[in-house]
């Protein structure tokens, strides 16, 4: 997806509640949310950032439940994208454990 420097940017601080945290399985559909929409997203926790479309850098973070993730998008779908990974993350991925 592009994301221009004359794109509309956003961000966002958002927690990790499921019980496993940001494991393989939460990381892919983390991934999979990104990709619908036409924005650059990167994840940011404790200064280490990496690409919001990247399963094995989304893993590296070591995201266990309650951590706080600096979410930043930019493109013209940045909003919609951040308020998509939000209701993802509220559900806590969906998961039923």
């Amino acid at each position: 997806m592009s994301g221009g420097t004359d794109s509309p940017a956003s961000a966002r601080r958002l927690t990790v509640c499921n019980q496993r945290g940001l494991h393989a399985r939460a990381a892919a559909k983390f991934v999979r949310t990104v990709e619908q929409y036409d924005a650059e997203v990167t994840v940011v926790k404790d200064g280490v950032e990496v690409p919001g479309d990247s399963i094995m850098g989304l893993m590296m973070l070591a995201a266990g439940r309650g951590t706080s993730l600096d979410v930043r998008a930019h493109g013209p779908d940045a909003e919609a994208a951040l308020d998509a990974l939000a209701t993802l993350l509220e559900r806590g991925f969906d998961e039923t454990q």
